[in-house]
């Protein structure tokens, strides 16, 4: 007799995410906070996605060279080579990857306070950042929203948009 065997697909679940086009992109994180890229990662992933990290701004380059990503989500302070110039060189080299630019460092309330440096990213060229700590449905509508809007040539609506994630 012989045995009859079944075949099983599994497919990502993509819910979380509004957008058909969003699902199953490749993402960098750049982030120099293992934590943060670890939580990242199992969010991402758990949501269809594609995901490789780099722990600096030299490692993310070198990685974005070697091959093609959908989004990068990029960390501003890091050692070495910080997120500003890291995003700076991306830009050079591909004017089109869509970029959300993190940090956890606190969105100024007043003139006197140092810069908004999330709205300074937006302005280097990221299309969307995120005040850390988000959470998950904030980041995973953010990522969605990249990527639609990317997948739509002439769409830049909510570019330089900063989220808080509160």
């Amino acid at each position: 007799m012989r045995e009859r065997q079944t075949r099983i697909t599994i497919q990502p679940s993509v819910d979380v995410i509004p957008g058909r086009a969003a699902a199953l992109a490749k993402i960098l994180i750049v982030d120099d906070d293992n934590s943060v890229q670890v939580t990242l990662r199992l969010l991402l992933e758990g949501a269809g996605h594609d995901v490789v990290a780099a722990n600096d701004g030299r490692r993310g380059l070198s990685l974005l060279g070697a091959g093609t990503f959908d989004l990068l989500i990029l960390d501003i302070f890091m050692p070495g080579m910080d997120g500003f110039e890291t995003l700076r060189l991306v830009r050079q080299q591909n004017a089109s990857l869509p970029i959300i630019a993190i940090s956890g460092r606190p969105i100024p309330t007043g003139p006197d306070e140092a810069p908004d440096f999330l709205v300074m990213a937006t302005k280097l060229g990221a299309v969307r950042s995120l005040h850390k700590p988000f959470r998950a449905s904030v980041l995973l509508a953010t990522v969605a929203a990249c990527l639609d809007a990317a997948n739509r040539p002439s769409s830049r609506a909510g570019a330089g948009r900063i989220v808080s994630g509160h």
